[in-house]
């Protein structure tokens, strides 16, 4: 239990905030975006074996929902109060405070409690620091989902998610950039949970997205939702009804890279349910957005549309559908990809890999079915999963061993 007066604020924040020292260390580090908090330190801190820096204390207010400045004063304080302790000396001040209200442990926190609980009755608005940081960091996370499994991802996202969920109610000017950033935090959860197996879990984050974008009038931000959850439907038709939305939500300028992604989406569903016309119509309104997108400076979740994911994408369309374009996407793909072709992605090495073996390209195909081997195996996902079922079913049977090892990770 704590007994100096800052350490018990510290403890105090975090019960409020229903995390255990572990879960707020993470909570931390999502805030931050490293990975430098331990229990071990929060529980540290809560003990009064030292304070922490101004620094540290941005990310710990900001994770529960105050603004660093509230932390930074009282922070001062408590140096101050054990300055003079060293010295031999304390302010009366501070001895009327811890003697208030009788009994040193509980009156030691009752001023910085109450100046709290008026906190996070609303009286306290996060700054603008505050809001890029979050902001920041769940673009950064959007980003991050390209580099990391969603065993990985799944605790920094949701412990940003819960960041930014104890910030809204003190958001004030800045409550609908926060609001999105929500949206886009949740989405990534509800596609990292997806990832995962858990479809419950999913369907509930993408709700919660879907009320989010409503709640900021932000269209794209439902967009983002539809196109995650069309992966999980039950048919291609289910599938297309929710990306018909997704389309109409991602128009608009700043919105290309978004909506080169959903009408791809889009082109894929449609040549899985066999309608070739829709699904070449959805193609080349894909590829012409595209040509007017820049994945890199529009919202950070469409990072992942590169020009190799559009490859992918029509990849996966022309060989669904048995297309002659197949063979020269498939040649214009790999001229593209040159040598990166293990941090391509899984999804690209999987429909290169299938495209090739489908149009009789064997030697190539198995070439990049083993680099798509190990990218699967360094990054394993659902998607990935499919992919490994659909190349292995094409290898030649001189590949058995290949194809053996592809379906472990198809199961």
């Amino acid at each position: 239990m704590a007994t100096d007066e800052f350490a018990e604020l510290l403890l105090r924040l975090r019960k409020v905030s229903g995390r255990t020292q572990e879960e707020q260390a993470a909570a931390v580090n999502a805030v931050s975006g490293r990975e430098t908090m331990t229990r071990r330190e929060i529980n540290r801190y809560e003990h009064g074996a030292n304070i922490p820096t101004n620094h540290t204390l941005t990310h710990i207010a900001v994770a529960c929902g105050l603004a660093p400045e509230y932390l930074h004063r009282e922070a001062a304080a408590a140096r101050a109060r054990r300055r003079k302790a060293r010295r031999g000396g304390e302010d009366q001040n501070d001895v009327k405070r811890r003697t208030l209200l009788g009994g040193a442990v509980v009156a030691a926190a009752a001023e910085p409690w109450e100046r709290l609980a008026q906190a996070l009755k609303g009286g306290r608005k996060i700054d603008s620091n505050a809001v890029t940081t979050l902001v920041d960091r769940a673009g950064v996370l959007h980003v991050r989902e390209g580099s990391l499994t969603a065993l990985e991802l799944q605790g920094e996202v949701e412990g940003h998610l819960d960041a930014i969920t104890a910030t809204l109610p003190r958001a004030g000017e800045y409550e609908r950039t926060l609001t999105i950033a929500a949206g886009e935090t949740a989405a990534l959860a509800g596609w990292v949970a997806w990832d995962l197996g858990d479809l419950q879990r999913a369907h509930a984050y993408y709700q919660v997205t879907m009320d989010c974008a409503k709640e900021a009038g932000h269209p794209p931000l439902r967009a983002l939702a539809l196109a995650y959850a069309s992966y999980g439907q039950a048919t291609p038709q289910k599938a297309g009804e929710l990306l018909v939305q997704a389309a109409k939500d991602a128009r608009g300028p700043g919105n290309a890279a978004a909506a080169a992604w959903v009408h791809g989406r889009l082109a894929e569903e449609a040549a899985n349910a066999g309608d070739e016309t829709n699904a070449l119509r959805a193609l080349e309104r894909a590829r012409t957005a595209y040509d007017f997108a820049d994945h890199t400076t529009e919202q950070a979740w469409v990072r992942f549309m590169t020009p190799y994911r559009m490859d992918s994408l029509a990849l996966s369309v022309y060989g669904r559908l048995g297309r002659q374009e197949l063979a020269a996407t498939a040649d214009h793909a790999m001229d593209r990809l040159g040598r990166e072709l293990p941090e391509a992605g899984v999804v690209v090495l999987g429909d290169l890999a299938s495209a090739l073996l489908h149009g009789g390209d064997v030697d190539q195909g198995i070439h990049v079915s083993r680099q798509f081997a190990l990218a699967v195996e360094a990054r394993p996902n659902t998607m990935g999963r499919v992919r490994a079922q659909a190349v292995a079913s094409q290898l030649p049977n001189r590949e058995r061993e290949l194809a053996r090892h592809l379906q472990q990770f198809a199961t």
